[in-house]
């Protein structure tokens, strides 16, 4: 089988090396071959020379992008060349930093064996953040729950077939939120146990904005279904409440309300043109192995 790793870069050569590093150990007794394929983000900082031995990897290109368009947009991206240019079984995304743990390949591989057609995600069963990012990320869980039915516990890192590949690649959702376009376009998935591991080198570049924005964007992939429960929520909340109306009262009112505008706002970044679009912001093609 030919396994694609897709690795979005920004500004982060050095962890990107150590990882290279690891993923070459890790799949040295997996009898498939692997190549990558690293997403640079238009980095400002110079790429530097890989020279570690990495004889593990079948091939290595960095695809260099025009412009800065973000890590979600890197990956759709990177599913578009990858099911146009390259031959293929499966794509592995995940990040460049080590918070997506190459020791977890094996799990995707050995689980091949029993779902070859399948989505395989990574659910997260374990993370390294603080307590306030895991409040966060439980009440995002909660909200996605209640006003979607979906329960998504899994980011970027999954093992996708070729037929998942095609049906991401012409999902609008994709460009704006790989987890949510996963959710609606794979319904029968299978899940490995993920832990989140911890930045090789840094401080995470994910802002608490870019967070929220981030839990909008997978919510948004479903807004019809926040639509009608959002209005039957409105609904028998006002008649539970209507015999003791006050202003403390209208605020889960409210609340639902800004949910809904917020949502059918990111969701207009959704936009399959862009994705189609999206090769011509390939500057060129370093061929590394």
């Amino acid at each position: 089988m030919k396994i694609k790793l897709l690795i979005p870069v920004y500004n982060d050569w050095q962890s990107v090396i150590k990882l290279l590093e690891i993923i070459n150990s890790e799949v040295s007794g997996l009898s498939h071959e692997f190549s990558v394929i690293i997403i640079n983000d238009a980095s400002t900082e110079n790429k530097p020379e890989i020279s570690i031995n990495l004889d593990k990897l079948n091939s290595i290109k960095i695809i260099n992008m025009k412009n800065n368009q973000g890590h979600t947009r890197c990956i759709a991206t990177g599913l578009k060349h990858i099911f146009e240019k390259e031959e293929f079984d499966y794509v592995i995304p995940m990040d460049g930093d080590g918070e997506d743990r190459p020791e977890e390949i094996k799990q995707f591989v050995d689980n091949l064996n029993y779902s070859p057609d399948k989505s395989i995600v990574g659910e997260r069963i374990k993370r390294s953040e603080g307590l306030i990012f895991k409040f966060c990320y439980s009440i995002h869980k909660l909200i996605t729950l209640t006003f979607t039915g979906e329960t998504i516990k899994y980011g970027n890192y999954s093992c996708l077939p070729k037929s998942i590949i095609e049906k991401m690649i012409n999902e609008k959702a994709t460009w704006s939120s790989f987890s949510g376009s996963l959710a609606k376009v794979a319904k029968d998935r299978t899940a490995v146990p993920s832990e989140r591991g911890t930045r090789y080198f840094g401080p995470s570049k994910m802002s608490f904005k870019n967070l929220i924005i981030h839990s909008l964007a997978i919510i948004s992939v479903f807004k019809k279904k926040v639509l009608v429960r959002s209005i039957l929520f409105q609904l028998v909340y006002v008649f539970l409440i209507h015999q003791k109306l006050s202003i403390i009262m209208l605020i889960p009112i409210v609340l639902v309300l800004a949910l809904l505008i917020l949502v059918f706002i990111i969701s207009k970044r959704e936009n399959l043109n862009a994705l189609n679009n999206s090769l011509s912001n390939i500057l060129n093609i370093d061929i590394i192995k």
